[in-house]
């Protein structure tokens, strides 16, 4: 015996008594009222670190709320402490040269020039009087006792003598004036660069932390202490949870019977008997799908146009991506300005 036709007829009774039981207990809809279905959406936040350093801590865990400023995590510093300690020293050095050059020569230094220029004088004054001497004594033996080679050793002497005389006199003119205004600018913008050697390691330093920028909660963790960081790579995804909305669309009849700031309510499978408050805050003034092209009103009914409703949640029951019931009370204004003949 052949028992198909025996099911076909089983199933069919049953789709017809399902579309009975529907069909007799549905409710109409409700004119003052749109119902909506969406998504919860929110933004979120990729942290990564500034640097390429070893990870050294990590403090938080998924599912953990963080408040701004809070520190994540932080990086291996000991390579950039180092490089900090060497700077200071650089500065301290460069800080005494500086300060050396600005105070010019001492007196020990002015004392000592002036000596040397009297030394210089001696000298000078000896190769005087013994070029004198010869130069005599050659006039009166008439050039028998002192040779001609002696008597230019002699004057070159005195010449010797006289630039050595006027070389300590110019170094003694240089102690008393002291540096250059030129040195003293070279010496000062050194400083300022190593100055500022050390404001980018310390910076360095500080971006070593992983800071929350905004009150959030961690999405995910996607790294571990030991591995690389890398400004490419984040750490953590944050999950900003105020501002809450619910992402829904509105055919074309329906887009002029709402407004923005118009209250909601938001209903979720989790609480069905507790929803939520909320309103409407953006509407989108572009079509979404395709065919964008209003040409008949069959495809007028297909275009479609993005809402978010804002959501008043205090006790965080919504999640990201959780499907949610939008109903908006609609005056009797906007009632009969989305009715269609």
């Amino acid at each position: 015996m052949n028992k198909k036709p025996l099911v076909a007829g089983a199933v069919a009774l049953l789709a017809a008594s399902a579309f009975a039981i529907w069909y007799f207990n549905r409710q109409p809809a409700d004119p003052h009222q749109l119902v909506l279905y969406g998504n919860v959406d929110l933004r979120q936040v990729s942290l990564a670190f500034n640097g390429s350093e070893r990870i050294a801590r990590l403090s938080v865990q998924e599912g953990d709320r963080v408040t701004a400023g809070q520190v994540l995590g932080e990086l291996d510093t000991r390579t950039l402490q180092l490089q900090a300690a060497q700077a200071e020293a650089q500065i301290a050095s460069q800080a005494q040269v500086l300060q050396r050059l600005k105070a010019g020569s001492r007196p020990e230094e002015v004392a000592q020039s002036r000596a040397q220029v009297a030394a210089a004088q001696a000298d000078a004054e000896l190769a005087r009087q013994q070029l004198e001497r010869m130069q005599g004594i050659r006039q009166t033996t008439a050039g028998r006792a002192v040779s001609q080679q002696d008597l230019d050793a002699a004057q070159a002497r005195r010449k010797v003598a006289d630039a050595q005389l006027e070389n300590a006199r110019k170094a003694q003119q240089l102690v008393v004036t002291g540096p250059r205004k030129e040195d003293i600018a070279q010496a000062q913008a050194q400083l300022d660069v190593a100055t500022a050697g050390l404001a980018v390691l310390r910076h360095q330093l500080q971006e070593a932390r992983l800071v929350a920028p905004i009150d959030a909660v961690v999405r995910a963790r996607l790294m571990e202490p030991g591995d690389m960081a890398s400004p490419q790579r984040p750490v953590f995804t944050l999950a900003i949870t105020d501002p809450k909305w619910v992402r829904a669309y509105v055919t074309e009849a329906d887009l002029g019977r709402i407004r923005p700031g118009m209250a909601a309510t938001l209903a979720t499978d989790s609480h069905p008997g507790e929803p939520l408050g909320g309103k409407v805050g953006y509407i989108s003034s572009v079509a979404e799908f395709t065919p964008k092209t209003v040409q008949t009103e069959a495809l007028r009914s297909s275009l479609v146009y993005e809402i978010r409703v804002l959501a008043d949640d205090p006790g965080d029951r919504l999640r990201l991506g959780m499907p949610v019931t939008v109903r908006l009370a609609l005056d009797a204004g906007s009632t009969n300005a989305g009715s269609r003949p």
